[in-house]
């Protein structure tokens, strides 16, 4: 067998310093170190700025390669038995999956989900990214490439809810907990999202000397939808904690307060335009998705207060509000003549979030103002799985030019769920 080791620091730009020491190959560049050893030894050499080896192995015989990074101006890690290290690796993924009370249908599924969704958590503060990977493209050789290896705050509800019913009650209070250190502040700069200790500044760049997947460039490190106003997630939030409420995960007082500032801002906001749930790179507009998600805030301050009137709030104010949105989402956010809600005020397109209306509870789920278009038998059966989040030509309004790609269709499950 052989073995090729390249190291490139810096998203393949920094080519490293290679010495020996110990009888370890280690690799320095700036802050960067990186060891690498071998179980039993295996004979290394240096060739074309690469790391080379070949060995034998016999039946029954194991041979492991041991990769350490560590900050270059500390003292090296201590070393790790790597095959007692694979075997505690084991035992810890079987207890945790052990955990999982979920009994239901479809049961080995859902429990690849909620390991992927620990796999992508940061154990130190308890934040999940919404993806190991950037810039894969949603179109081969085109420019939606985008960073998602941030946290989302509009995923938080979805990760509570996916965790607290599996009985994963400790990484849902570790999120929870993420979630309150992330937004604390002056609510007008609440970000759709932050770094996975919950850092705010996420500025986007390109790598040009990264040729991209498939050729699909630019390659980015960050997220310029950091900077977006995004109505939706004032919803997302208050949403999130008041679902860990009802699951009972130990309320925090600070918590609430937090609240209670987010909706002062919300009350005078909630009327603005917004970039909304697919964070278009254009002229900013009045998603339904974004208003109904208001009115989600609204309601669930309402239904909090009417949980635990202890609490500080004006619930009466609140409901006011929340009617209010109703009213004016249902007024210019539907089309009577198609009998259906569209994707914002004034507009034509329809758009798979609003299936997210009945389950959020803005609408019942017979109501047909938005059952109506996603029917088997109604003129736009086809829109469920691809609608405006799959748009087959680009939209000026999007302000960026290119194909969705599937990787949006996954918005076709809001469907199901609705069927």
């Amino acid at each position: 067998m052989s073995s090729v080791l390249r190291l490139r620091f810096d998203y393949g730009s920094i080519v490293p310093w290679v010495r020996r020491s110990d009888g370890h190959r280690v690799a320095i560049a700036g802050p960067d170190s990186v060891w690498l050893r071998s179980e039993p030894h295996v004979k290394t050499w240096g060739q074309q700025f690469s790391t080379q080896s070949a060995f034998t192995v016999a039946a029954g015989e194991k041979v492991a390669f041991v990769l350490t990074w560590h900050p270059s101006h500390e003292p090296r890690p201590d070393l790790v038995d790597p095959f007692e290290a694979l075997e505690q690796c084991l035992a810890d993924w079987r207890e945790w999956a052990a955990r999982c009370t979920y009994r239901g249908p479809y049961r080995e599924a859902v429990l690849r989900s909620l390991i992927t969704l620990k796999a992508l958590t940061y154990a130190p503060t308890g934040g999940i990214v919404a993806a190991p990977t950037t810039s894969l493209p949603e179109e081969l050789g085109g420019v939606r490439n985008w960073d998602y290896r941030a946290c989302w705050l509009r995923d938080s509800s979805l990760t509570l809810g996916a965790l607290l019913a599996a009985g994963y009650e400790e990484e849902a209070c570790a999120w929870r907990d993420w979630l309150l250190r992330s937004v604390a502040g002056d609510p007008a700069d609440l970000q759709i999202m932050y770094g996975p200790a919950g850092e705010r500044r996420l500025p986007e760049t390109s790598l040009p000397w990264l040729r991209g997947y498939a050729d699909s460039a630019p390659v980015r490190t960050g997220n310029a939808a950091v900077d977006q106003f995004q109505l939706d997630v004032y919803g997302e939030v208050m949403d999130s904690l008041h679902r860990a409420r009802e699951a009972g995960v130990p309320a925090e007082r600070h918590a609430w307060n937090l609240q209670l500032s987010l909706l002062g801002f919300l009350e005078s906001t909630w009327r603005e335009p917004d970039e909304g749930l697919w964070e278009v790179r254009g002229p900013r507009r009045h998603f339904t998705h974004s208003k109904v998600m208001a009115w989600v805030a609204a309601d669930r301050a309402v239904r909090t207060l009417e949980d635990d009137p202890s609490l500080p709030g004006d619930a009466g104010r609140w409901r006011a509000m929340r009617d209010e949105i109703h009213a004016q989402v249902c007024a210019r956010a539907y089309d009577p003549e198609r009998n259906t809600f569209t994707q914002a005020y004034g507009s034509t397109e329809l758009d798979a979030a609003t299936l997210l209306i009945p389950q959020v509870g803005f609408l019942p789920p017979d109501d047909p103002g938005w059952w109506a278009p996603w029917t088997p038998y109604g003129p736009n059966s086809r829109t469920a799985a691809s609608c405006a989040a799959t748009a087959p030509t680009p939209r000026p309004w999007t302000g960026c030019r290119g194909r969705r790609g599937p990787f949006w269709s996954a918005r076709s499950g809001w469907r199901t769920r609705c069927g």
